[in-house]
């Protein structure tokens, strides 16, 4: 059982993570997506260093540490920020939650194809509810005027992404602690998207930003990339499995809901039938077995 304490932690993480996605989207408005991420990202990153530095962990890596950390920071924290900012660019901020959280399941698909992982009816029926809810969104793109299905590629392939580098994390044996090696993914990756930003897009003067920019800009750098990360490793020891796979399954709900009071984002019925899917498909993977009592 959740104590109170954990219980709000929780309810807070969840809250913060499903509405980092019509925030974000919020953002783009005025800033271009890979400076967005490259400087919420590092300056996130920057002050998650302090903060377990000085609650004593060890935050510098040693010798082939450093391999690991770009081994592992590729899949994990470069890829699926990368691309997960570029279809959010260009999707409905609900959409983008609801197809970027198919992760779990291609995390499954994956664990059968490379590490022969036994595939169960329920990893059946997520497969199914995955291909319903991209079919579904992707039609709606493709039948709206003003769709563009190319950032449901774009969700897929972070969701791709994810699922690699989460099966990675399982099963490469590493000292560093995973706190220091988050931080230390995302700070190496900030490097990398701002070498791609600097690249690729305009740059933006700061000096027009307005006072709902800097709010998008702060809420990125101290709640999504601070406290959530917090609070997520305090817990993620402690979670009963139930419980985090609720949590996973609210984040494309609350985003696509809040979506309309955020952005003016109104649902179509193909996105609830495809959230409907999604949470059912993270459901089927996520959610432990129950017990069979036998007498």
């Amino acid at each position: 059982m959740l104590t109170r304490q954990q219980a709000w932690a929780l309810i807070a993480l969840t809250l913060m993570w499903g509405l980092n996605w019509p925030i974000m989207k919020l953002s783009l408005q005025e800033l271009t997506p890979l400076y967005f991420r490259a400087s919420t990202m590092m300056l996130g990153a920057m002050w998650l260093f302090v903060y377990f530095h000085r609650k004593g962990l060890r935050m510098w890596p040693k010798g082939n540490e450093w391999w690991l950390i770009i081994g592992l920071g590729i899949p994990n924290i470069l890829g699926w920020h990368t691309m997960s900012v570029m279809g959010v660019s260009l999707l409905p901020s609900g959409r983008s939650a609801i197809l970027g959280f198919t992760m779990p399941i291609y995390t499954v698909l994956f664990g059968a194809l490379l590490f022969k992982q036994p595939l169960t009816k329920r990893a059946g029926l997520a497969v199914a509810c995955v291909f319903a809810t991209i079919g579904l969104l992707t039609w709606h793109e493709l039948t709206n005027i003003s769709g563009n299905p190319a950032g449901i590629l774009w969700m897929e392939g972070a969701a791709l992404s994810w699922a690699l580098g989460t099966l990675l994390m399982r099963r490469v044996p590493f000292d560093l602690r995973p706190e220091a090696l988050t931080v230390w993914m995302m700070l190496l990756s900030s490097l990398v998207i701002w070498a791609l930003a600097i690249t690729l897009e305009p740059v933006t003067s700061i000096a027009t930003f307005s006072g709902q920019m800097w709010f998008t800009l702060v809420y990125a750098v101290i709640f999504n990339y601070g406290y959530a990360q917090v609070i997520w490793f305090g817990m993620a020891r402690n979670l009963p499995p139930a419980t985090s796979a609720m949590s996973i399954m609210a984040v494309p709900v609350i985003g696509t809901i809040t979506a309309t009071f955020i952005v003016g984002e109104v649902p179509h019925w193909q996105d609830l039938l495809a959230m409907v899917f999604g949470v059912t498909a993270i459901a089927a993977v996520l959610m432990p077995p129950r017990k069979v009592k036998t007498s």
